[in-house]
């Protein structure tokens, strides 16, 4: 079966988020993010970082978390915690953020699923992926668009950089908004995609 560690920033949407229902019960172990550094990683399938984790405190971990994905691991990285500026080759453009675009009546997000055989969009539609947007992964080399747009790619997946291990990589944000009781459709997101986690082992 899939072992997957979640790292909780200490926040409260972190622990909303990873630790009580409806979504607890998709991760095995949880570890504090100071805890790291001290954890033997290499158990389990697949470490998830959510949004919004300190980027000072995941940066001193870069060649950690490296080693992990060289030694056959899945790392998932969600929006916000700044992947460009930890690991090599993350090309992403920041865009200005409205949060209430449809509110305004302004156009808003068209996202697509570039790849519905990836397992993790198995159950993922282009409709759960739509609230504001922080920014873009333009992909290069080994890097596969999972769900992209007209402006680059919301979700990327990098098999070959790291093998046998591999990246995952999003923009988006669902675990703040779910964690913070805002935007219902993250947590609309976050059920089809969370149980997703167990078929990357």
């Amino acid at each position: 079966m899939t072992r997957i560690a979640a790292v909780d920033g200490g926040t409260y949407f972190h622990h909303h988020t990873l630790c009580e229902e409806p979504f607890a019960g998709c991760f095995d172990d949880i570890i504090y993010i100071r805890d790291v550094a001290f954890t033997d990683l290499s158990p389990y399938d697949v470490v998830f970082l959510p949004c919004r984790l300190n980027t000072h405190q995941i940066a001193p971990l870069a060649d950690q978390l490296t080693h992990y994905m060289t030694g056959g691991g899945t790392l998932v990285v969600m929006g916000e915690t700044f992947p460009e500026r930890w690991l090599k080759d993350i090309d992403f453009t920041p865009c200005e953020t409205n949060f209430w675009w449809w509110v305004e009546g302004l156009p808003g997000p068209a996202p697509r699923i570039a790849r519905p055989e990836h397992p993790l969009m198995a159950d993922v539609t282009a409709k759960d992926c739509i609230w504001h947007l922080h920014g873009h992964f333009h992909p290069k080399g080994p890097q596969v668009p999972v769900i992209e747009d007209d402006e680059g790619a919301l979700l990327i997946e990098d098999a070959e950089t790291y093998a046998p291990g591999r990246l995952i990589a999003t923009t988006l944000d669902p675990c703040y908004h779910h964690g913070s009781h805002f935007m219902p459709a993250t947590t609309a997101f976050l059920k089809r995609f969370l149980p997703a986690l167990r078929k990357l082992g």
